[in-house]
């Protein structure tokens, strides 16, 4: 396995991905960092989530297993 070298905060994914932030976080709470899902302290009061490459592929798998499901907000911008 190559080692990680640079990781995704989770507010660029949300852009990157065009979803709402905060249900980002809510699906990365029962990811683990083998998922490639980090937590970054330093940056913020509390430190922030942040994905690797693998990590945001993995979440994308999740999104669209949720979407699937019918679980998903409407996507940010969206006409409703």
């Amino acid at each position: 396995m190559a080692a990680i070298s640079h990781v995704f905060t989770i507010s660029h994914v949300a852009a990157l991905l065009g979803e709402d932030e905060e249900w980002l976080f809510d699906l990365s709470i029962d990811m683990f960092p083998e998922d490639g899902c980090l937590h970054v302290y330093g940056v913020g009061e509390d430190g922030v989530v942040a994905f690797t490459q693998d990590g945001i592929d993995n979440l994308k798998q999740i999104i669209e297993d949720e979407r699937k499901a019918g679980n998903a907000p409407p996507k940010p911008g969206a006409i409703k």
